[in-house]
């Protein structure tokens, strides 16, 4: 019951940056006595600080605040993508405190060559930490399927990998702890805790650059499946005269919605990555017909997909992420016009739509919460083996 308590108390400070003692008191149902020695064994491990709060004008003593310590206990999280990979370090609290982007534009599908420049440049990062910090894991968002109950990478078709043992790897080489996610999930993790999703149980998140992923929430936890592979929105096949898709099926949502997709309906190179889609999408803003056109057949198509995700789970709120929010911004009404012609008017009368707040970053704060969970779990525990 202590070690729930006390991951109950380090969860509402990692959450919510501050917490006073009264608040704790009046969300855990505890005396407050209780909550103070809790918040003092936290104190003691280095974990958080109080400090006095203002008054703000109310008469009596004001409560102590509790907030976290974020350079003093931090995870090592990993965005890893098709052409780019961004390592962070992000403290308690959720704080990114430092971040390498490793050769912006390159393609990582080769297995040893990624594993090498993410232990590289986490080695850069731990050193750049100070005296006495603390990494707690390291946790990597990879877009594929992650097998649940060892963290094995089952199949990754846009970097060529099949069924790699990569948290197992990545941990051994760094020492820690290492927890491995698919990307969207991960996504749909961070907005939930600290971006559009914020206060909404029932959540869907579509984001994607070379492929196309969906993170799902179901009551406020994530919808995995038997194996850990539900969520692999990209591959709804929804036009059967589409293109060819790497998974080896024809007109899946990827190949119609995805940065790829965009360009090829522009009449640009697929190859050219997000550097041109952004062109593109300045050709949008500023009105250019080819590239509102190309926007537009995008827009229908992510319109469809996101008609079939609200027929099926009937979420709160839709959250588009990564480049398709960046998408959305400049075709809303196009997406909406589709949405409507796709779905049933009951699920839609209750489905907001958003773009991601935390846009690029979504995937890397998802890494982070993924490596902080047994730190929240069991505060004391975890310091404890790793000090051993």
């Amino acid at each position: 019951m202590r070690r729930h308590n006390l991951g109950a108390i380090l969860t509402e400070v990692h959450r919510h940056g501050c917490r006073s003692r009264a608040q704790l008191t009046a969300e855990m149902g505890l005396n407050r006595s209780t909550i103070g020695d809790l918040v003092s064994e936290l104190v003691d491990a280095g974990l958080v600080l109080e400090r006095s709060a203002s008054a703000r004008g109310r008469a009596g003593r004001p409560s102590l605040e509790v907030v976290p310590r974020p350079e003093a206990s931090y995870v090592l999280a990993v965005d890893l993508g098709v052409r780019h990979m961004v390592v962070a370090r992000v403290g308690l609290g959720g704080r990114v405190l430092d971040r390498v982007e490793a050769d912006p534009g390159r393609d990582w599908s080769d297995l040893d060559t990624t594993v090498d420049a993410i232990v590289e440049t986490s080695g850069l990062l731990r050193e750049a930490a100070p005296d006495g910090a603390r990494c707690v894991g390291v946790g990597l968002s990879v877009p594929g399927v992650v097998r649940l109950n060892d963290g094995l990478l089952r199949f990754a078709p846009n970097l060529g990998w099949i069924d790699q043992p990569l948290g197992a790897r990545l941990g051994e080489r760094l020492d820690l702890p290492a927890f491995l996610a698919n990307d969207a999930d991960l996504g749909a993790l961070a907005e939930h805790w600290r971006g559009a999703a914020v206060g909404y149980e029932h959540v869907v998140v579509i984001s994607g650059e070379i492929g196309l992923g969906g993170g799902i929430l179901v009551g406020g936890r994530p919808l995995r499946g038997r194996g850990g592979y539900a969520g692999e929105i990209g591959h709804l096949r929804v036009n059967p005269n589409g293109r060819l898709c790497r998974c080896g099926s024809v007109g899946c949502l990827e190949t119609e919605t995805g940065v790829e997709s965009l360009l090829i309906a522009a009449g640009r190179p697929a190859s050219g990555g997000l550097e041109v889609y952004r062109a593109v999408l300045a050709e949008v803003a500023a009105g250019e017909p080819k590239a509102v056109a190309a926007a537009a057949r995008v827009a229908r198509w992510l319109g469809i997909g996101v008609g079939m995700l609200v027929n099926t789970f009937n979420p709160d709120i839709v959250v588009l992420g990564g480049p398709l929010g960046e998408l959305f911004a400049l075709t809303e009404d196009v997406v909406r016009e589709s949405v409507a012609r796709s779905t049933l008017v009951a699920p839609r009368e209750q489905v907001r739509m958003a773009a991601s707040v935390l846009g690029s970053d979504a995937q890397l704060i998802g890494a982070a919460e993924l490596a902080f969970a047994p730190l929240l779990e069991d505060p004391i525990g975890v310091l404890t083996s790793l000090a051993a």
